[in-house]
């Protein structure tokens, strides 16, 4: 950047300032160090008396200013690491609600499929039941006809069909058992 010389006028007297700021700049700081020596004088002729070092004191003045500027500045700049933390702790929080989500989703999944297999397995188990069911009514018709052998191993039959029958009942209970505590505990 060029050097640039302004003309400024600092508490009654005119200066040429330049610097490798733009001309606006400069005309800024030279007003503000202007305001400031005015309303040290203000304060002064308030107060009684004439300070002799006006520029001595607004320069305190504007340091001062300064160096709140520096602390606000530092503050700022710790709230804003605390603020980057901050977004990193929620943005990594966030990652870890969508990964429980994917991964109830697909325990669900999973959960869905086992009641389907389960369910099937049940159906199975009853189209079992009720050709077992279908197989005792016909044995009770042959037994009807009469014939003593016959209605013997038909009894016989029969037992061992109540006891499959049984069995697959129980089966069927302690299925219907599992199936209960197992959405009990998944849902």
């Amino acid at each position: 950047m060029e050097n640039n010389k302004v003309k400024v006028k600092i508490y009654g007297q005119e200066y040429t300032l330049s610097g490798d700021v733009p001309k606006e700049e400069i005309i800024q700081v030279a007003a503000h160090v202007d305001m400031k020596m005015q309303e040290i004088a203000e304060a002064a002729k308030a107060a009684g008396g004439v300070p002799a070092n006006i520029a001595i004191l607004s320069a305190v003045n504007i340091a001062s200013e300064y160096f709140k500027l520096l602390e606000d500045m530092e503050e700022l700049k710790r709230m804003n690491i605390q603020l980057e933390k901050d977004a990193q702790h929620y943005v990594q929080l966030w990652d870890e609600a969508k990964k429980n989500y994917t991964d109830y989703k697909e325990e669900t999944q999973q959960v869905v499929q086992q009641k389907e297999e389960l369910m099937e397995g049940i159906r199975q188990r009853d189209e079992e039941i009720s050709q077992l069911k279908d197989s005792v009514e016909s044995a009770k018709q042959q037994a009807q006809t009469g014939m003593e052998e016959v209605v013997a191993e038909i009894e016989d039959k029969c037992r061992e069909l109540e006891n499959s029958f049984f069995d697959l009942q129980m089966e069927n209970l302690q299925l219907k058992k599992e199936l209960e505590k197992y959405k009990n505990n998944n849902g």
